[in-house]
């Protein structure tokens, strides 16, 4: 019998969520994302010392342009090694401006370019706040593909999918995070909260042909994917990776199109906000993720600053 992970890649596009190199190259994954936590956490390993000094070197000063050259750099390194295409972030403190955000995301396409990566290669990421929504509109409009992350509720999908943006990633354990501390129980298989958000957002999505990838994201437990078996993308950390390829079990498919979901909605800003508002949990987990973000960035930064005056 094959592996889980190989069962799951037959239904699913596997993606990593990794900046290791070792552990992609071992894994085999389509796709791979980073994140300022990610891009935190391999700014500290040996092998990437020389693109952060070149990163520095190359920016003048400016950290916020080392910060997205190393991302870049980390992103060429890594699409070295997988078929598919990497994810790469915008700054989070950026969420709630429109402009900004394109700026930086035409700053990131423009640093691929130059360093050979066509923008088929790169999904650009940005928070699902009303403001990155509309800058990720605009950009799919521009030809620049986008994956809109943080997201916890049906209606930042619903938003998304009318945007037409190319890919959403409904965070999964952050969402079952929430619900276990308020609800002071643990929670498995498909009553998990995190795997009823992404299947209700995937039956939504076929339901209405909406061609906006599902990719599941943010994962506690193996029972997670495997309730997801079968949606069109599920980004894993590499330990769980690990764990998926050491079971030879069989894997049953989850979620396929078919099911029977809401008819199509459309949301206006002040539907949206409103629809976020009375969502308790969406509405903590996206401000605290985007401050999570945030503080990443920052340290990243210091962690330059500190670097280039060595």
């Amino acid at each position: 019998m094959s592996s889980k992970l190989e069962q799951l890649k037959a239904i699913t596009t596997v993606v990593a969520d990794s900046g290791d190199l070792e552990a992609i190259a071992r894994l085999k994954p389509v796709d791979a994302t980073t994140n300022p936590s990610l891009l935190l956490k391999a700014a500290a390993m040996p092998g990437y010392a020389a693109l952060l000094d070149q990163s520095i070197a190359a920016s003048g000063g400016d950290l916020t342009l080392a910060c997205d050259r190393f991302a870049v750099a980390v992103g060429q390194e890594i699409l070295k090694i997988i078929p598919g295409r990497i994810s790469t972030e915008v700054d989070a403190r950026l969420s709630f401006d429109t402009q900004a955000t394109l700026r930086r995301a035409e700053r990131l396409i423009d640093l691929y370019k130059q360093a050979g990566i066509g923008r088929e290669r790169v999904l650009i990421k940005v928070a699902a706040t009303w403001e990155g929504i509309r800058a990720a509109e605009l950009l799919e409009k521009a030809g620049i593909q986008t994956n809109l992350t943080l997201l916890f509720s049906f209606a930042q999908a619903v938003a998304c999918a009318d945007a037409g943006v190319f890919l959403i990633s409904p965070f999964v354990g952050r969402i079952y995070d929430w619900y276990k501390k308020a609800d002071g129980r643990d929670f498995t298989g498909a009553e998990d909260p995190g795997v009823r958000s992404v299947t209700r957002i995937y039956n939504y999505y076929k339901a209405n042909g909406y061609a906006t990838v599902v990719m599941g994201a943010s994962f506690r437990n193996l029972g997670q994917i495997e309730q997801l078996a079968g949606c069109d993308r599920l980004t894993i950390s590499p330990e769980l990776l690990q764990q998926l390829s050491e079971d030879t079990q069989t894997l049953e498919r989850r979620l396929q199109p078919g099911a029977s979901a809401e008819p199509r909605q459309s949301l206006d800003e002040a539907a949206f906000r409103w629809a976020l508002n009375e969502d308790a949990m969406a509405t903590e987990k996206l401000a605290e993720g985007i401050r999570q973000f945030a503080r990443d960035q920052e340290k990243l930064e210091a962690l330059l600053k500190a670097r280039a005056e060595r």
